[in-house]
C-alpha cells in the first residue's frame, strides 16, 4: 500500500502549472523500491489495472540498468538457416493469465537451465479475449525477468497476427481490416514486440484448381505486412516475420503448397528486402485439441514427416524451417521428436491455461463457467455436451476475471506455481533448450 500511496503522491507533484515536471526524489524512492520482487509486483499492478505510464518508464529504466532488453530471432534462426546452430526446438510460450507469476517461472527456470532459446508469445484474439494488450504484456514479461534477475535479450512475439477471411473478402471491410492489423503491428513493434508472425492461411481458398491461385491471398497478403513492418521496424532490429500456409485444424501441408507460396510471396518483395524466416505448417494438431464429450481430449495422430519436408525445403529459400501450432496438450513423447524433425519452433498454450483452472476454488471456477455459458452460447454447437462447450470456450472468461485470477489466495498460487515449474521443465528438456543460453550470448551484444 506504501507504493501505491507513492504514486498519489507523484501524480500531484508531476503536473505544476500545466506543465509534466521531474521530481527526482520520489522517483529514486519508487527505483528503489522496486528491488523488492513483490513491490514490482506492486508497480505491475499499477501498469495492468491503473495504466500507469510512468510504471512502465520505471520498469525500462530498472531493465536497461539490469542488461535486459527486447530483440528479435532472426539472428537465431539466420544461424540455424545456416547450419551453424542446430539441435532443438524453440518453445513459444502463450501466457494467457497469471501473467507475472508465470513469467517469473520461467525466467528462473531459464536461469537455472541456462535456456537462451524461449519466446512469450500471445496472439491477436488471446490479446483481446484475456485483456492484455501486446504493450501490457510485453512490459508485464520484462518486469518478471527484473524481478528474477534474468540478464539478456527477450523475445516477445505477436503470434497469429491473422486476417479475418470475412472481412478481407468483403470489398466494404478488407480496407478496415488490413488497417486493423498494420496498427496492431504498429503498437507491437513500438512496445518492443520485435517477432510477428503474420497469419493469411485464413486466405487460402483450397477449392480453387491449382496451388499457385490457392496460396495467392496467403502470399500477398503476408507479403504486403513484411513490407509494412520492414518500412518502421526500428533502426538496428530486424524484426523476425513468419508466415504460414496451413490453417491449424485444417489439411496437413505439402512441400508442393509450400513452393507455391514461398515462390509468389518472393516475387512480391522488393530485391534485398528480407523475409519470412519461418513457416507455420499443419500436421494434424488443433488449438486446444480435440474435446471428447466427456470433456477429455482426443489422442492425435502427427504427420511429423511434414515438418522435416518443408523444414528442409524451406533452407533452400533462406528460412530456418518449419513450425509447429497446438502442441502443448499433446502427449509428451512428441516434445523430444521436434528438434528430431528439424522442426524449429513449438507454440504452446492451452496446456498452461488448464493447469490454472485445475487448482481454482470451485467458487470461482463456477463463476467463471457461468460466464461463458451466458455470454458465449452463440459458439455451442447443437451437439455439444456441456463439457465440450465449456472445455472450448473457458479461455474467453480470462480477461473479465482477470483481477481475480491475478490475485489468488497464496495457498492456491503456489499450488499452480509448482505444477507450471514441473511442466515448463519437462518442456525445456525435452525441446533440448537446456543449454542455449551460451549461444543466445554469442549472437546478441546489447
Amino acid at each position: 500500500m506504501f507504493l501505491f500511496a507513492l504514486f498519489r503522491v507523484r501524480d500531484q507533484l508531476f503536473t505544476r502549472n500545466g506543465h509534466e515536471i521531474e521530481h527526482e526524489t520520489t522517483r529514486k524512492i519508487i527505483i528503489q523500491q522496486s528491488q523488492n520482487m513483490n513491490n514490482i509486483e506492486q508497480i505491475v499492478n499499477q501498469i495492468v489495472f491503473e495504466k500507469n505510464q510512468e510504471a512502465v518508464k520505471i520498469l525500462e529504466k530498472e531493465a536497461q540498468k539490469k542488461d535486459i532488453w527486447f530483440d528479435s530471432t532472426q539472428k537465431l534462426y539466420e544461424a540455424i538457416a545456416l547450419g551453424k546452430v542446430s539441435g532443438f526446438t524453440v518453445p513459444a510460450i502463450n501466457i494467457r493469465t497469471f501473467t507475472f507469476d508465470t513469467a517469473c517461472i520461467l525466467f528462473r527456470l531459464m536461469k537455472e537451465k541456462k535456456v537462451g532459446a524461449s519466446i512469450f508469445e500471445l496472439a491477436r484474439s488471446e490479446a483481446k479475449y484475456t485483456d492484455q494488450p501486446m504493450p501490457e504484456y510485453a512490459t508485464v514479461v520484462k518486469a518478471a525477468a527484473i524481478a528474477e534477475g534474468y540478464k539478456g535479450p527477450v523475445f516477445v512475439q505477436g503470434d497469429h497476427f491473422q486476417i479475418k477471411a470475412e472481412k478481407y473478402f468483403d470489398p466494404q471491410k478488407q480496407g478496415e481490416e488490413l488497417t486493423a492489423l498494420m496498427e496492431l503491428i504498429r503498437d507491437s513493434i513500438n512496445a518492443g514486440v520485435y517477432n510477428i508472425d503474420i497469419d493469411a492461411s485464413t486466405l487460402v481458398k483450397l477449392d480453387s484448381p491449382d496451388l499457385r491461385t490457392q496460396q495467392i491471398h496467403n502470399y500477398k497478403t503476408t507479403a504486403e505486412m513484411t513490407k509494412f513492418i520492414r518500412a518502421i521496424e526500428p533502426k538496428g532490429i530486424t524484426v523476425s516475420v513468419g508466415g504460414e500456409i496451413g490453417e491449424i485444424g485444417g489439411k496437413n501441408s505439402t512441400q508442393e503448397e509450400f513452393r507455391a507460396f514461398i515462390k509468389g510471396y518472393k516475387a512480391l518483395l522488393p530485391g534485398g528486402m528480407k523475409g519470412i524466416i519461418k513457416v507455420s505448417v499443419q500436421t494434424g494438431a488443433a488449438h486446444g485439441g480435440i474435446i471428447l464429450p466427456d470433456g477429455s481430449r482426443a489422442d492425435i495422430k502427427l504427420d511429423l514427416e511434414v515438418l522435416q519436408k518443408i523444414s528442409e525445403e524451406a533452407k533452400k529459400y533462406s528460412l530456418a524451417g518449419t513450425v509447429q501450432h497446438g502442441a502443448s496438450t499433446l502427449p509428451e513423447k512428441y516434445f523430444s521428436m521436434f528438434p528430431e524433425k528439424k522442426c524449429i519452433e513449438v507454440h504452446l498454450a492451452t496446456a498452461f491455461q488448464d493447469i490454472v483452472y485445475n487448482h481454482l476454488s470451485e467458487e470461482l471456477r463456477e463463476k467463471m463457467y457461468a460466464y461463458c455459458r451466458q455470454n458465449c452460447a452463440e459458439e455451442r454447437k447443437p451437439n455439444d455436451t456441456d463439457e465440450q462447450f465449456l472445455m472450448k470456450t473457458r479461455k474467453k472468461a480470462l480477461g473479465p476475471f482477470k483481477k481475480e485470477l491475478w490475485n489468488l489466495p497464496e495457498d492456491i498460487k503456489s499450488r499452480i506455481v509448482e505444477a507450471l515449474e514441473v511442466k515448463f521443465t519437462t518442456t525445456f528438456e525435452k525441446l533440448g533448450v537446456c543449454g542455449t543460453k551460451e549461444i543466445i550470448e554469442r549472437l546478441y551484444t546489447h
